[in-house]
């Protein structure tokens, strides 16, 4: 049997989008992610869905494996022919313990590439607005672990070098703040000396503590600050006020649930983290074929006849050219067909495919579309409309009423996701600003995972348009968003101003 490999790969300090390309491409080919606690667990829907995912994370001093477990883990995995990616917090050889791991690995003859990561003792600061040397202050720079190798009786870090850097910082030292305090006053490091303590760095969950050597252990207690977090040591601490940029985002701090099926997921997500949201990406639909795809089938075979298709989403898209492919044909088969859109992200979908939209309302929602189509003489003219199994009538009907031929046919159906209810159940209890949606089945849906629960207190909601909105207000619950142009960013955008 082949010897598999072991890539052991930095994943950053927290904030996925500091995960190095390298590192990206190691986990597209895993076949096993053995992954810390650490670790942005988005991390892991970069790696094949058919990949082993298994947690040996460490917190607190409470280890799901220990080292030397994990060591094992690795061998029996790699042993067994696998690609396997340990997939590490910060960098591997950082305090990261990766070269034990490696040690491990040539043991058993086992082949092995470290990708190294962004480390959380210059990533941190640098969130935090505080850059660790600066010409006015320092140009000196020193990381140290803040806790030891178990069973050393007496510390091998030489305090009195260390006092003399400009730039001291501690990983993994929280409980031994007061003694880390005590050891630099000791050789002489002065009292007024600025210190930052920063929890949860990189990430929207990102706290601060400033003050100094003789008061930090006090802000960090008044600030309720715990690990995992560093301590920076150093007049460059100073900064931080006035080179803070990444915790002064009009959504920082705010947890915000996303209901958008986990494939359409990431445009939002991304433009909600743009403005420093914790985003929880809890799909409340999740997009499948229709339970037969010949009536999609027989319309394809004859575009031909058609002299209009009307497309109401992305997903229609998507399927509509998937089962065109599938039948062997392509976009010429539209040839005679006039195309229209509901709105610009389902025309973008459509120049995917090498095509224009002919017909594009002014308002995003069905009533823009009936609207647009007022001005077109649809008198006998042939409309074929691919959408999901279930939708509003009002497009087809308005639309027989003005003359034309309207053939529905199912393109997908839409279904709650599985897992969703445990990570709704999870979000809650741990507490929540606000949640958007983008569609009415999103809504509906959503309020089944809930399971007639009531809504905890002081949870917004936020929503991308009228049809959504009249949704949430038959099921009981009013938005308190709602966005002015139909679109995503038209969402973002109105959650920015409320949130403002």
């Amino acid at each position: 049997m082949r010897k598999g490999k072991v890539y052991l790969v930095g994943a950053g300090p927290g904030d996925p989008g500091l995960i190095t390309l390298r590192g990206l491409k190691a986990l597209a080919q895993a076949e096993v992610v053995v992954y810390d606690y650490l670790a942005n667990p988005r991390l892991l829907s970069h790696a094949p869905e058919t990949a082993e995912k298994i947690y040996v994370g460490k917190k607190g001093g409470h280890h799901t494996l220990s080292q030397e477990g994990i060591n094992r883990l690795l061998v029996e995995k790699a042993l067994a022919g696998k690609i396997v990616v340990r997939l590490k917090g910060g960098d591997p050889f950082v305090f990261g313990r990766g070269g034990e791991e490696i040690e491990a690995l040539l043991a058993h003859g086992i082949p092995f590439e470290v990708v190294p990561g962004v480390t959380s003792a210059l990533a941190a600061p640098a969130y935090a607005g505080i850059p660790v040397t600066h010409r006015r202050f320092t140009s000196t720079l020193a990381l140290v672990t803040g806790h030891e190798a178990e069973g050393k009786e007496d510390s091998a870090i030489d305090w009195q070098a260390l006092s003399r850097i400009g730039t001291l910082i501690f990983l993994m030292g929280m409980k031994n703040l007061p003694r880390i305090c005590e050891h630099l006053l000791s050789q002489g490091r002065s009292p007024e000396t600025p210190v930052a303590v920063i929890q949860w760095g990189t990430t929207p969950r990102q706290r601060v503590a400033t003050g100094t050597l003789s008061t930090i252990v006090e802000e960090v207690q008044r600030a309720g600050l715990s690990a995992p977090a560093i301590i920076l040591v150093g007049e460059v601490a100073r900064l931080r006020e006035k080179f803070r940029w990444f915790d002064n985002r009009p959504l920082f701090g705010r947890r915000v649930i996303v209901t958008r099926t986990r494939e359409q997921a990431s445009r939002l997500t991304e433009a909600l983290e743009e403005l420093g949201a914790e985003v929880l990406e809890i799909p409340t639909i999740k997009i499948v074929p229709p339970e037969s795809f010949e009536p999609l089938d027989q319309a394809l075979q004859s575009l031909e006849e058609f002299d209009w298709v009307i497309f109401t989403s992305q997903n229609a898209v998507r399927f509509f050219r998937e089962r065109l492919f599938a039948l062997g044909r392509d976009a010429r088969a539209l040839s005679r067909a006039r195309l229209a859109v509901i709105g610009v992200a389902t025309g973008e979908a459509l120049r995917e495919l090498g095509l224009l939209p002919d017909l594009l309302p002014r308002e995003y929602r069905a009533e823009g579309l009936i609207e647009a189509f007022s001005k077109v003489d649809l008198q006998g003219k042939k409309v074929l409309l691919p959408r999901a199994e279930e939708a509003r009538e009002i497009l087809p009907e308005s639309l027989r009423e003005m003359g034309a031929q309207v053939e529905v046919v199912p393109a997908y159906r839409t279904v709650l996701p599985e897992e969703s209810q445990r990570l709704l159940e999870e979000a809650l209890s741990q507490g929540v600003d606000l949640v958007t949606f983008t569609s009415s089945s999103t809504a509906r849906n959503f309020f089944k995972l809930l399971g007639g629960r009531e809504l905890p207190q002081g949870i917004r909601l936020a929503s991308i348009g009228p049809i959504t909105s009249e949704t949430l207000r038959e099921l009981g619950h009013p938005p308190h968003i709602e966005a002015r142009e139909y679109t995503i960013q038209g969402l973002v955008e109105a959650i920015r101003e409320h949130f403002a």
